[in-house]
């Protein structure tokens, strides 16, 4: 459905002006004739009328809750988003909620409302909304959503203030580089102008060099790998080749299929318990994952089940997944309580990855730490050794 704005007139030749949502412009002329209007003009402003900015977890998080809530407590929709429309101070928020309170009492759902914001709200959330709508459990589900996007919100933030650490020792390491090739090692070039150079202070050297009279072009190369690497990771061959690599790393790819099930867990345990099919929540959980090698799996799974095997069954060949899944979901099926079990696995993933981040943060740490001390222990060598020639020939002559 697009968004159109019109210029219309009355059976008075009076000129009104305004938007409405329609398929194409035949709708628009019949849903304006209905009001006795008739089309004189009109202009597609779909992508103008979509909201560009991108709800955070926190902000998902609080949105579901307080969808939830008031939901719960009795509250219609219409009032629910008029309360919530007055309480919000964000401005960027608060013309999201006014443009779903004005979905809503034209008679839109929800789900459909929310989907007009544009990139507002991950597809994930208005899958989920969509389904409480078509079970009736709007409320139950929006407190679901609550909880998973407060664990996201959790989980996002432990890795960050956990990647502070080494963020601030790669940078303390650049500057200390920096301050040794252009200020410390060009004081000793005179000095070492008559002497036969070893070839570590001749690479230091030249690196120095290199550095004081080509920085711009050091600037320009690295700027060309950041973007050529951004375009890379683009194209859908490179992209799977990278994700692919990601879980066969040494030591991070078992961190990394950790987090990448949790994802996982967390997101089918969702549109499960919300009632959706397992069909149609296979299908939504994959492009939750992040990496599209795992999910590039995934339409020979969901034809499994379609053939009539089971959950389990079918995700035992995905590779990328914990091997702990499937044999928990295959307990889940046998004792009859698949939703529980799913539950109590998204809760016990939830944790582990977070210990899994924990440990990537610890294992980057020393791996830092010990390339600055080789890198530092590298120039000093380099330095010294010219020096003990010096004072080697001093005291022959």
């Amino acid at each position: 459905m697009a968004t159109f704005k019109y210029v219309a007139k009355d059976m008075a030749s009076k000129v009104q002006n305004g938007t409405m949502d329609a398929d194409d412009r035949n709708e628009l002329v019949r849903k304006l004739k209905d009001q006795g209007l008739y089309l004189v003009e009109y202009k597609d402003i779909t992508k103008q009328a979509m909201n560009q900015y991108r709800l955070k977890y926190k902000e998902l998080a609080n949105y579901s809750r307080e969808v939830g809530t008031m939901l719960a407590s009795g509250l219609s929709l219409i009032r629910t988003f008029s309360i919530m429309v007055r309480r919000e101070d964000n401005k960027k928020i608060k013309k999201i909620y006014e443009n779903i309170y004005v979905k809503l009492q034209q008679g839109y759902t929800l789900s459909y409302a929310m989907e007009a914001q544009g990139v507002a709200f991950p597809n994930l959330m208005i899958q989920m909304y969509r389904a409480g709508e078509a079970s009736g459990s709007m409320d139950k589900t929006a407190l679901i959503m609550a909880d998973q996007y407060t664990k996201d919100h959790r989980i996002k933030g432990k890795t960050k203030s956990a990647m502070t650490y080494p963020i601030i020792l790669i940078i303390v390491t650049i500057l200390v580089l920096l301050i040794v090739y252009l200020m410390v090692l060009p004081s000793f070039f005179d000095i070492f102008k008559n002497v036969d150079l070893p070839l570590i202070t001749q690479i230091n050297i030249g690196i120095s060099h290199f550095i004081q009279d080509y920085w711009y072009y050091l600037i320009l190369i690295f700027a060309f790998l950041i973007v050529g690497f951004m375009a890379a990771l683009k194209i859908k061959k490179v992209r799977f080749k990278v994700d692919k690599l990601k879980t066969k790393m040494p030591l991070f790819g078992k961190l990394m299929i950790t987090i990448y099930t949790s994802r996982f867990a967390r997101t089918l345990c969702s549109l499960y318990t919300s009632g959706m099919s397992i069909v149609n929540a296979l299908n939504i959980a994959k492009t939750t994952i992040g990496n599209v090698y795992i999910e590039s799996q995934f339409d020979s799974a969901i034809k499994k089940i379609r053939n009539g095997e089971t959950l389990s069954q079918s995700l035992k060949d995905i590779d990328g997944f914990d091997v702990k899944l499937t044999s928990s979901i295959y307990v889940g099926e046998e004792s009859g309580r698949l939703e529980t079990m799913l539950t109590n696995l998204a809760d016990d993933f939830d944790f582990e990855a977070e210990q899994a981040s924990e440990r990537m943060v610890t294992l980057i740490q020393p791996i830092m730490i010990i390339f600055l001390a080789v890198v530092i222990c590298l120039i000093i060598i380099s330095v010294l050794l010219p020096i003990y020639t010096l004072y080697n020939n001093v005291g022959n002559m």
